[in-house]
C-alpha cells in the first residue's frame, strides 16, 4: 500500500504507531509478533467500524522488514489518560466514556471473525505450557462452560483511558488486538483490572483511576439499565477468567500483584473446581 513510515507517534505492548501518509498511520507490530494475529485485528477493526462502533478505520495492510502493519485512518487527539491527567475531563466524564465506548461495543452482533473466548483459552492453555498450573486452567475452562451463553456478544477486551483518543468528532477506541466473543460482564472485569490493579502501579494520582473505573460501571447501569449490583456481581464471577487471560497474554507473572492477583482467582475457582 502506497505510503512510507514516518515517526513514531506511540507505542504499545504489541505494536509502534507512525505516520504513513497523509490523513494515515500505520499499527505496525513488533518483530516475531505473529502476522495472522494482526491479521484478525484488522477484520474485526473493519467489521466493528461498520457497524458503526467509534473505531479507526481500516485502509489496508503491509509487510515491512517482516513486521505486519495496519494501515488506519489518523485519529488526532489526546488519549483520554491525558485528558484526565490535565483536566480537561473530569474522572466522572472519562467513566460515562468509557461506559458508553463499551456499550456500543456489547449492542452490536459479534462477526464471524471474532474469536470464541473457550476456544481462544484452551488453545493458550495448549500453547502456554506451564505458566499457568493445569488445575487452575481446568478450573476456568469449566467456569467458562458453566457461564457462557450461546448468545454472548462482543467484547473490546482492553477498555481503558489510554485505549481512547479524544478526536474532534468525539472519543474513539482503539486497539482491538484482545477482542473476543463473550458477555460483557468479562469486558467490565478486564477494565476493573486495568483501573484498580495495573493503573496504580504507573498513576501520579491513585485516586483517578479508581474513581474512573467506578464512574464507569455507575454510567453503564443507567445507560443499560441494569443495577450496578447486579452488573458488579457478573464481573467478579468472571474475574478469574479477565486474570487468567491477562496473565497468558503477558506471559506469566510480572510482578508481586500479579501473584496476588492469581492466587486470588485460584481462590474463586475452588467451588467449581473440584479442589475446595
Amino acid at each position: 500500500m502506497r505510503g512510507s513510515l514516518g515517526e513514531k507517534i506511540n507505542q504499545g505492548g504489541t505494536a509502534d504507531i507512525h505516520a504513513w501518509a497523509p490523513g494515515q498511520v500505520v499499527k505496525l507490530f513488533r518483530q516475531g509478533f505473529p502476522p495472522r494475529v494482526g491479521q484478525q485485528e484488522a477484520r474485526m477493526i473493519q467489521a466493528v467500524f461498520t457497524a458503526g462502533v467509534p473505531a479507526p478505520e481500516v485502509l489496508g495492510d503491509v509487510t515491512l522488514d517482516g513486521r505486519f502493519g495496519i494501515v488506519l485512518g489518523r485519529l488526532d487527539g489526546p488519549t483520554l489518560l491525558q485528558a484526565t491527567r490535565s483536566g480537561a475531563v473530569t474522572f466522572a466524564e472519562a467513566g460515562a466514556i468509557l461506559a458508553s465506548l463499551g456499550l456500543s461495543v456489547h449492542r452490536m452482533s459479534p462477526p464471524l471473525e471474532a474469536f470464541n473466548l473457550r476456544t481462544w483459552m484452551d488453545n493458550a492453555f495448549r500453547l502456554s505450557g506451564d505458566i499457568v498450573p493445569k488445575h487452575i486452567a481446568s478450573g476456568i475452562l469449566a467456569l467458562i462452560d458453566r457461564l457462557q451463553q450461546p448468545g454472548d456478544g462482543l467484547c473490546h477486551g482492553d477498555i481503558h483511558p489510554d485505549n481512547v483518543i479524544m478526536t474532534a468528532d468525539g472519543p474513539r477506541l482503539i486497539d482491538w488486538t484482545y477482542s473476543i466473543r463473550a458477555p460483557a460482564a468479562l469486558d467490565h472485569g478486564f477494565t476493573h483490572i486495568s483501573l484498580t490493579e495495573f493503573a496504580l502501579d504507573v498513576t501520579d494520582n491513585p485516586q483517578r483511576p479508581l474513581a474512573v473505573n467506578a464512574a464507569a460501571l455507575s454510567e453503564y447501569a443507567r445507560l443499560s439499565g441494569k443495577p450496578v449490583a447486579a452488573l458488579r456481581q457478573a464481573m467478579e464471577t468472571w474475574l478469574p477468567v479477565a486474570i487468567v487471560r491477562y496473565f497468558l497474554l503477558m506471559g506469566g507473572p510480572t510482578s508481586e500483584r500479579w501473584r496476588r492477583m492469581m492466587q486470588r482467582a485460584e481462590a474463586a475457582l475452588r467451588p467449581h473446581d473440584g479442589t475446595g
